[in-house]
Order: structure tokens, then sequence, then C-alpha cells
């Protein structure tokens, strides 16, 4: 195997700096990406989800996003294995999550979600309720099986975030991130091929931003000032990866900036590869423009690590592993902050230490049998 040509102690004198985000400073730049698991029967996170997050804190991840939650919705999500964020026995366990991510060093925030019109199973949703979504649509811009949202049910997703951000730090997370991005409910108002609402939750740009705005506002007030609000949001969606928000930096900028004002701290911007320009004329991805545009730290994310095709390992060619030059590059500019990894972390839960020691020769490349534990 060939062995990336970032030098040790560049990547530790890039990647371990400190950042500080609210009232949370992390020991290092990277973060764990959210990533979907399904192993959490009840919605329940038992002792391998514990020890799942333990092992990377204590390997040397800064910062851990989980994978996503349902909030206490009706509507909220469809698979009785994912875990949720309300409830006594599924705070409980998410409790001892974050208790044992501390004692391995590390820092830990919980991805509130809600998938609106995404169903995926085939199976009865979990409880059993419609679907909802902006306008009742798919991501393909059919009607589905649900209905476009009311003023109440509105009124009552708005709550349903903003009280798992406050249990979030009720039982001592160290922020939260909003699931804003690849389809699901917030990115389906966010989105005008699935937003033709023609009251004042849809229309233009801005409009279209009032509903996940109102969420962050929302929990902004429910959390302390300086507990961090993350919010992650895509061009792409499932399915549908030519998707785009904003066409250019201007358009971009009229979604962002109602959010920051409204209290987001932190933009986790995901891409698919986080190398590509996001605009004509600038070499900035979108974490990049993201950071300029609203002044906010931002996240960037898509195929770190990795050197492949997005979907390459699912068709079994697997992907190799990828230098780290062009990122510490980026870092080194300041064009965004922090850099979450996915698959790399899923292959080796000790990535984190072996990259910040310099140790690249032993990195594993990212293959689908990486996905048969998850562990």
């Amino acid at each position: 195997m060939t062995v990336p040509a970032s030098s040790d102690s560049r990547a530790a004198q890039v990647l371990a700096r400190p950042f500080t985000v609210g009232g949370l400073t992390v020991p290092n730049r990277i973060v764990m990406a959210p990533m979907t698991r399904s192993f959490s029967p009840g919605g329940i996170p038992g002792a391998d989800v514990v020890s799942y997050y333990s092992r990377r804190a204590a390997a040397g991840v800064g910062l851990i996003v989980t994978e996503g939650t349902y909030v206490g919705h009706d509507s909220a999500g469809e698979s009785d294995d994912i875990p949720r964020f309300h409830g006594e026995e599924q705070l409980a366990g998410w409790a001892k999550v974050a208790e044992e991510v501390h004692a391995a060093g590390g820092r830990i925030v919980p991805q509130l979600w809600h998938i609106g019109m995404v169903r995926s199973t085939g199976k009865p949703p979990f409880p059993e309720a419609p679907a909802v979504g902006p306008s009742g649509l798919r991501l393909d811009g059919t009607e589905g099986a649900g209905k476009a949202m009311t003023q109440r049910d509105l009124d009552d997703v708005i709550a349903a975030f903003a009280e798992a951000a406050a249990a979030a730090e009720r039982i001592g997370f160290d922020g939260v991130e909003l699931h804003g991005a690849h389809g699901y409910l917030i990115d389906q108002f966010l989105w005008m091929g699935t937003n033709r609402r023609t009251d004042a939750y849809g229309g233009d740009p801005v409009a279209r931003t009032k509903f996940a705005a109102e969420i962050v506002a929302a929990v902004r007030e429910t959390v302390s000032p300086d507990f961090p609000v993350l919010f992650r949001y895509s061009q792409w969606k499932g399915g549908a990866y030519d998707a785009r928000l904003a066409e250019t930096p201007e358009e971009l900028e009229a979604i962002l900036t109602p959010l920051a004002s409204a209290g987001v701290d932190a933009f986790h911007a995901s891409t698919r590869r986080y190398w590509l320009p996001e605009f004509e004329d600038s070499d900035l991805n979108l974490a990049g423009w993201t950071k300029k545009l609203t002044g906010k730290p931002a996240v960037t994310v898509g195929s770190v690590g990795l050197d492949g095709e997005f979907l390459e390992a699912f068709q079994g060619k697997g992907a190799a592993v990828g230098s780290l030059d062009n990122l510490l590059d980026r870092l080194e500019r300041d064009e965004f902050d922090l850099v979450a990894v996915g698959r790399a972390l899923l292959q080796d839960p000790q990535w984190a230490a072996k990259v910040l020691a310099g140790r690249f020769d032993e990195l594993a490349p990212y293959g689908a049998a990486s996905l048969a534990s998850l562990s």
C-alpha cells in the first residue's frame, strides 16, 4: 500500500489543535460523522452503542456526532431499531453513552432527526403514523402516502426538537446537531423540489428557511446560551445527488443567514467529496463558502481519508486510503474549522489515533466488509 504523503508532524500540528464553539472546546479538529446503524431495539441505545462511541473517543476523536436520533413526534421515524431521543429508557441509554465518551476523553453531541416524507423500508412505520412534509411530496416530486403539514404539525415538530435539545443538555451532552440535510424533513422545507407551499413557509429561498429557523430559535431558547447548536445541511439528497439548494453564493447566503441569525453556532456542510469546489470561479468547497458567508465555524465532510468514488465500496471495489495533504492545506488556510470523518472511522476505530501519530502505513482501505459489524 502506498502511504499518503502527509508528514507525521504536519498532520499532528494541523489536526491536533483545539477548537472552541460556544462553551465547548474540543481537543482536536477530528469529528466523527453521524452514521445510521439500526442497532438500538426499541429505540434504546445499549451497551454495544456505548462501546461503539467510547472506543472512538478513546482513540482520539475530538467530537462525536451520533447517528441520527428520532425526536419525539409520531411521524419522526420508521424503524424501531433506530435510537430515539425521547423516553425514559432511551434517554437513560444515551446518558450512559455521554458518560463513557467523556470518561474516554471525548466530546459528543446527538444528531436530532425527523425523516419527514422519506420512507424506505416498505414496512409500517414505527409508530404507525402518516408521513408529513411541507407539501406531502416525496423527493422525486410525486405524492406520497403522507400529508402536507398544518400549522399544528409545524408547532408540534418545532416543540419536539426543542424538547430533545433540552434533554441533551440535561443528561450531559456537549451540544446538539440538527439534521437539516439529505432530503429529510427540515431539508424538505429548504428545497424547492419538495416545498411547494404558498404560505409563509414556502416561496423564495428565505421563506423556505422559515421552518428551519424557527426550530433553531426554539432550540436556542430552550438550552443554555453557551450550549452549541450545530446545523447539518447539504445540497444533495438521498437518490438525488445533483439536487441543489443554491446555484450561486448569493442564493446560499440567503438561506444560511436566517439560520445563523436564529442561533446556529456552527454549520456542518455535507458533501460527498470534500475536495470539490461548490461554485464556479472558486476553489472553496461547501464548508468554505459557508464559513465565508456566515462568519460561523464550519465542519467539512465527504470521503475524508479515502480515495475513490462514493459508492465503490458498496459495489465490492473498496476505496483506497487517500492523502490528507489537500485537507491539511485547506485547514491551514482556515477554509473550514473541523473535519468530519465517516467511513474511514467506521472501518477503523483507531483512525484518529493513527493519523494524529502519523501512522499512515497502518491505515486500512475501506471496503464493504467493514459494514459487517459496525462495531
